[in-house]
């Protein structure tokens, strides 16, 4: 079987390089990491996606990485079994995480991307297409989203840009989706100054017979996501998160 993946961020890269030199969208890599690290408060503003060169970081950079990370922790939590037909992705981004969870099962699920940003809506749309997978995307509010029922939920970095409230609502959504039988998957940056949440999440998690796991992969990254970590003065030969998880086989 051919490597979707490769495949993917190969087209990745003559999308976006199309219109952008390879140092600008290095120099974008590097302020989203300032953004990332340093500079959080600006989230909520859009400065992530403000910007051709971010967006186009963002979209062959940064969302490989995390397709690579969720396909990680799916693999070692067995989470692809007894999928129900159908993904919910909130704060879905450029597709990615949901893309990663769906192709790791059979047969595969359709997804539902929940986001607000139109551009990464759009991005995500063409991942789904560009993997063969059977997806459609919604513009809204991940904290207004309610969750279907027979529906696994995926939230990858996106509780952590969440007011408190937002994420309480959510968290009794989600423990409601575990006690209807299906899967929850939460991904977060492994910093503990980012989930100060987390703690009184993981216990209501393994109230209902979830886990909570800290993640490390060694990951041979493709030549030119290594060539551009390389360039961007960065460092992904190691990739990290933590995730709560509830479903089959916890």
């Amino acid at each position: 079987m051919p490597d979707l993946f490769l495949a993917w961020h190969e087209a990745l890269e003559k999308r976006h390089l199309a219109a952008l030199t390879f140092q600008e969208v290095r120099r974008s890599v590097q302020a989203l990491s300032s953004i990332y690290v340093e500079n959080r408060e600006r989230l909520d503003s859009g400065a992530v996606l403000n910007g051709a060169g971010k967006r186009a970081a963002f979209a062959m950079f940064y969302a490989p990485l995390h397709f690579l990370l969720v396909r990680e922790i799916v693999r070692s939590l067995d989470a692809a079994r007894s999928l129900p037909p159908t993904i919910l992705d909130l704060g879905c981004g450029t597709g990615s995480a949901g893309a990663a969870w769906a192709l790791e099962s059979e047969p595969r699920p359709r997804i539902l991307g929940i986001d607000r940003n139109t551009w990464a809506l759009e991005e995500a749309r063409w991942t789904y297409s560009k993997l063969g997978l059977q997806g459609t995307v919604r513009s809204a509010d991940v904290r207004s989203t309610r969750i279907p029922a027979d529906t696994a939920v995926i939230a990858a970095f996106t509780i952590n840009e969440l007011d408190d409230e937002s994420r309480a609502r959510l968290l009794g959504q989600f423990l409601k989706t575990v006690s209807r039988g299906a899967p929850v998957l939460i991904i977060e940056p492994i910093a503990r100054r980012l989930t100060s949440w987390w703690e009184s999440w993981a216990a209501s998690f393994k109230a209902v017979g979830g886990r909570d796991d800290r993640w490390r992969f060694n990951i041979d990254l493709p030549e030119r996501l290594k060539l551009m970590d390389k360039a961007a003065g960065l460092d992904h030969r190691e990739i990290t998160g933590r995730a709560l998880w509830a479903g089959p086989g916890n």
